[in-house]
């Protein structure tokens, strides 16, 4: 019924067949990591049953892949029209959040839907607005781009707004989401000047910030529960040894990372995964390592890799530039999210929250990412199409 509804049926995926073998490449390998990862977690709540939630990644990823399809087919040049609607509708969305969010994990960055009572996280929303907006503001300012009050003062603005309505509850995504914004700004020809200009007093406000809730005793930074996570996670990424029983998951995921070897112990095989709390999400890249091993890992970071480079060189056959930075912007924020996910299981990089985008465990985040993937092969499928020599000559 949906999909006749959506004519989605007829629809095939074009644009870059590289991407598209990326995106089913790390979905089929997130789906098998998910059901081996899920162990424990099936045991306390559905008998050892790890088939529930290997039907239920798959049902979202079903759910995601036919978004992705509807989302390919539509011009991208649509997106540019309903941007500022779009941010317009994720600001209430956040605000909303900061005031009636759900709260998961000691973190309120939820908005539970009514009546459905599913949750989604307004930060990948708002990610994905504000991206759109920068890329619609940039094409259509081209001319004025140069100029502080006309053209970067506006753009600044919304990043700004956005970004500190994020930070409160998800300062990681706050921060990708800013170094994403720079990128598209820079490659959208905006002045290198301003962005210095700018963004060197938020850099150095960031360090002030740092060093004070560092050297601040933490019994004052109680009413600010986040300030307080935030210091705990950095003095434990720099102190391992200070609380074992905070460091408990970095533990784990250096064991399973070093069980595993190069080869890897098998599909399934994993120990670890039954004493990490977020073995199927923000520790699912160790659990890929202790079963495929150190060539697994290195498998997978390259396919994030090669699908940002393929991203890039839409830069160069787009006759838009809305569409080459819409798309450069979307996959700059997913390849960085995974990168900092990786990190984060290696030990290179202090606890964030991020996923891996399409492998973790996921629901609504896999759709909203979904989407954002859909955008990207829209701008590609329509670039391929318009311009064929072009992007065979890019190729």
């Amino acid at each position: 019924m949906l999909s006749r509804f959506l004519n989605i049926d007829k629809i095939k995926p074009q644009g870059d067949p590289v991407m598209w073998i990326i995106i089913v490449l790390l979905s089929v390998w997130g789906l098998v990591a998910v059901y081996s990862s899920t162990g424990a977690l099936a045991y306390a709540k559905h008998g050892g049953s790890a088939e529930v939630y290997f039907f239920q990644q798959f049902a979202y990823l079903a759910i995601g892949f036919y978004v992705m399809l509807f989302i390919h087919s539509i011009h991208y040049k649509m997106f540019m029209k309903v941007a500022k609607l779009v941010l317009y509708v994720s600001y209430v969305l956040l605000v909303l959040t900061l005031f009636v969010g759900a709260e998961i994990n000691d973190a309120q960055r939820w908005l539970k839907i009514p009546f459905i009572g599913i949750t989604f996280q307004t930060s990948e929303v708002a990610k994905v607005a504000l991206i759109m907006y920068i890329a619609s503001e940039l094409a259509k300012k081209q001319d004025d781009i140069k100029d502080f009050k006309k053209g970067f003062l506006p753009i600044l603005i919304h990043v700004g707004v956005t970004c500190l309505l994020i930070a409160p509850n998800n300062l990681s995504t706050a921060l990708v989401l800013a170094a994403t914004c720079i990128v598209v700004m820079f490659i959208g020809r905006a002045s290198v000047k301003h962005i210095l200009m700018v963004g060197a007093p938020i850099i150095i406000a960031l360090g002030l910030l740092a060093l004070i809730v560092a050297n601040t005793d933490d019994k004052y930074l109680k009413p600010f529960g986040r300030l307080l996570t935030w210091k705990h996670r950095i003095e434990n990424y720099s102190n391992p040894v200070k609380d074992r029983d905070v460091t408990y998951q970095n533990d784990h995921a250096k064991i399973a990372i070093a069980s595993g070897s190069w080869t890897g112990k098998g599909p399934g095989q994993s120990t670890e995964r039954n004493f990490l709390p977020e073995a199927f999400s923000d520790f699912i890249y160790a659990i890929i390592v202790e079963e495929y091993g150190m060539a697994g890992g290195v498998i997978m970071l390259g396919l994030y890799l090669l699908f940002m480079f393929r991203a890039l060189r839409i830069i160069f056959i787009s006759p838009k530039a809305f569409g080459a930075l819409v798309a450069v912007g979307l996959s700059f924020t997913l390849v960085m999210q995974a990168l900092i996910n990786m990190a984060v299981a290696v030990n290179l990089f202090p606890v964030t929250g991020l996923t891996l985008p399409l492998v973790s465990k996921g629901g609504t985040s896999i759709i909203i990412t979904s989407f954002a993937f859909g955008m990207i092969m829209s701008v590609s499928r329509h670039v391929e199409k318009d311009e064929p020599e072009t992007a065979s000559q890019a190729a």
